[in-house]
């Protein structure tokens, strides 16, 4: 073993006689001796060419680099994949999104374990490439940190901040005939003024606010916009404190407790976010050898009030929390309350309850209100079981839909597609219940989300009196009453593949129900005709990941 502080794994690649062909190898692309002979930090890059959120991250890993080197490492950058799920939302490159979690977890863990990295930093922007990292953080259990690559600006149309929502949304304004072709290119146009991650509490900006709540990020970073100028400042910091961690050989699992993950549950429930964190915190929690279940996200959430006055629901963008006092002002807050546990400790040394107790607040804000004032007194994920869903879906009620019920009959479809016709068609009418099925993990495959449709529904003046199941998944803009991660899926045999257009569907939030108006006989003689659709897939990544993919109830993980 090395006697140099904080190389405690590498030395098997680099140090001896008998890695000189290693050292050889290493030296053809610009590693030195000296370099060989410090702590060899890992810069995980999920860097893509294809889309804003991820656009900038090879700029911002020359600073985690430079970093790394002030402190004495030597990093070594790679890059893993990413999926864009604004681009790909509606179409049959959906299905790839959620599978490429895994693959994103899986190359890391590969790259790691290959060069045995003595710490790692991550790099993350989009959906699933910051589940994907912290997974693999977990998996591994190295010295390493996430750094988000932040949010996107709001885009402006018509004197208002816009974001990515507001386009999905205008395909339906524009289906319905309210708005003209030239209003919606103009809108497309403004949206994304430029890089970093879709500019709501979606789904990138909630796992990144949950990122710093458990602890895995430092407190207060990844809330910097993308183009903010101390982002580099940020990023050159990240890559000092990963050789503070080397050094010291604090790990992601010392970190990642139970206790900090239901701190991310609060942020979530607080902050009205996306509840795909749902499936990304449960396959977490697995990785770092912490019990979580789908009924926890329902615990917390019923303790936590909605803070956060946050879009897709709420009134500001991403970029408006950071200005009034981001991630750590929500802490605040929770620790205010009561809610937040205090002493799990962050990848700085810190507890959480310390950097949450240092938190300021800008005067005159409006994002995050007052405990003694919130915007519902529980927060924003509800979770029902029923006759439909006995192992549980999950539905966002930070619209104002905490105490909603609706009844109404079912119109069911068995893919995205055939529901997304019938939207632009006009065929739904005010009452129904949306039923897409055969859109779950294992029928997808790859759980797709419904953003395009979800959003289409709103955008047709719908919103408020159409209901959606499915056992796919939303986006994090969606809105509206919507339970996703119906479990057991259709592809299994699930409840929800014995539903017939008609059958009178209700939601009661306030019981936490989710049911058809069907007797168990009926239910079960209807599921004995049933047959199992056959597979998308029959070979490459998308078939092997059906076959290894466990319900969404449990996180949607692959399993050998």
């Amino acid at each position: 073993m090395s006697n140099v502080p904080g190389k405690t794994r590498s030395g098997a690649i680099t140090d001896g006689p008998s890695r000189a062909p290693a050292r050889a190898m290493l030296k053809a692309v610009g590693f030195d001796d000296d370099a060989l002979r410090r702590p060899i930090i890992g810069v995980a890059n999920t860097w893509i060419e294809i889309g804003p959120c991820n656009f900038h991250l090879r700029r911002l890993a020359e600073h985690v680099k430079a970093g790394v080197r002030a402190a004495g490492g030597t990093p070594m950058e790679f890059n893993t994949i990413s999926i864009s799920d604004g681009i790909t939302m509606g179409s049959e490159g959906m299905r790839a999104s959620l599978v490429s979690r895994e693959v994103i977890a899986d190359s890391i863990e590969l790259v790691a374990r290959g060069n045995m990295f003595d710490g790692l930093v991550v790099l993350v922007g989009c959906d699933k490439t910051i589940p994907g990292g912290v997974m693999a953080l977990a998996r591994l259990d190295i010295p390493g940190l996430v750094l988000y690559g932040g949010s996107i600006a709001p885009g402006q149309y018509d004197s208002r901040d816009v974001t990515i929502q507001d386009v999905f949304e205008a395909v339906g304004t524009h289906a319905a005939g309210n708005m003209t072709d030239q209003q919606l290119a103009t809108l497309e146009a403004a949206a994304c003024p430029g890089a970093g991650a879709c500019g709501g509490q979606f789904t990138a900006n909630t796992m990144s606010m949950v990122c710093e709540l458990i602890g895995i990020s430092p407190m207060g970073v990844n809330a910097v916009p993308a183009l903010d100028g101390r982002k580099e400042e940020v990023a050159q910091d990240a890559g000092k404190l990963v050789m503070e961690l080397a050094r010291s050989n604090r790990c992601p699992r010392q970190v990642m407790t139970r206790e900090a993950l239901e701190n991310g549950i609060a942020s979530v429930a607080a902050t009205g976010g996306s509840t795909n964190a749902v499936l990304h915190m449960l396959a977490i929690a697995r990785e770092a050898g912490v019990s979580l279940t789908i009924d926890d996200f329902d615990r917390v959430s019923r303790r936590t009030p909605l803070l956060a006055d946050l879009k897709p629901s709420g009134r500001f963008v991403a970029t408006d929390l950071y200005q009034a006092g981001g991630s750590r002002l929500l802490a605040g807050r929770l620790l205010e309350a009561g809610i937040l546990n205090a002493d799990p400790v962050t990848v700085t040394g810190k507890t959480i309850g310390v950097e949450a107790s240092s938190a300021t607040e800008a005067p005159g804000q409006e994002v995050v209100r007052p405990v003694s004032d919130p915007i519902t007194p529980t927060g924003g994920l509800v979770v029902l079981k029923g006759n439909l869903s006995p192992d549980g879906c999950v539905v966002k009620v930070a619209g104002g839909y905490e105490t909603r019920r609706h009844r109404g009959p079912a119109r069911v479809f068995d893919s995205e597609e055939a529901c997304f016709a019938a939207v632009e068609k006009g065929a739904l009418e005010a009452g129904d219940v949306v039923v897409i099925r055969y859109e779950g993990p294992r029928g997808g495959p790859g759980m797709r989300e419904m953003l395009a449709v979800t959003a289409a529904i709103v955008g047709a003046g719908l919103g408020d009196s159409v209901a959606l199941l499915t056992d796919g998944r939303f986006s994090g803009a969606t809105r509206g009453l919507m339970a996703g991660h119906v479990s057991p899926e259709a592809a299994q045999g699930g409840p929800i593949a014995a539903i017939r257009d008609g059958d009178i569907v209700v939601f009661d939030l306030q019981a936490r129900e989710l049911r058809v108006e069907l007797d168990d006989d009926e239910i079960t003689s209807r599921l004995r005709e049933w047959q199992a659709p056959a597979p998308r897939y029959t070979s490459g990544v998308m078939a092997k990941y059906s076959r290894l993919v466990t319900s969404a109830a449990e996180g949607a993980v692959t399993v050998a």
